[in-house]
């Protein structure tokens, strides 16, 4: 496994992502990406053999409200904020 990020590589990321960086920052972020990685050889050492996978941080399970059947708003209250409208409808930019 490669362990450090290269100062090429830094700059091959700047480019990809259209960022200039001056001789300075490319020499920073080298630095903080090689510390990032050793962070994650840190937490590759930890035993999670039985540990259960979380797929969110808090135990919720649904936090949507329930579908029910209500009143509709009035159109004209539904067309107030319309920018355009035609005979009772939303009219948008013809797409084809």
């Amino acid at each position: 496994m490669k362990n450090q990020i290269t100062r090429e590589e830094v700059e091959n990321i700047a480019w990809l992502a259209h960022i200039e960086l001056t001789e300075e920052e490319k020499k920073i972020f080298t630095e903080q990406f090689n510390k990032i990685l050793d962070f994650f050889k840190k937490i590759n050492e930890v035993d999670t053999e039985h540990v259960p996978p979380t797929y969110h941080v808090l135990d919720i399970s649904n936090v949507e409200r329930q579908d029910e059947v209500g009143e509709s708003l009035p159109q004209t209250e539904t067309l107030k904020n319309a920018p355009k409208k035609e005979d009772g409808f939303f009219k948008s930019p013809r797409i084809v």
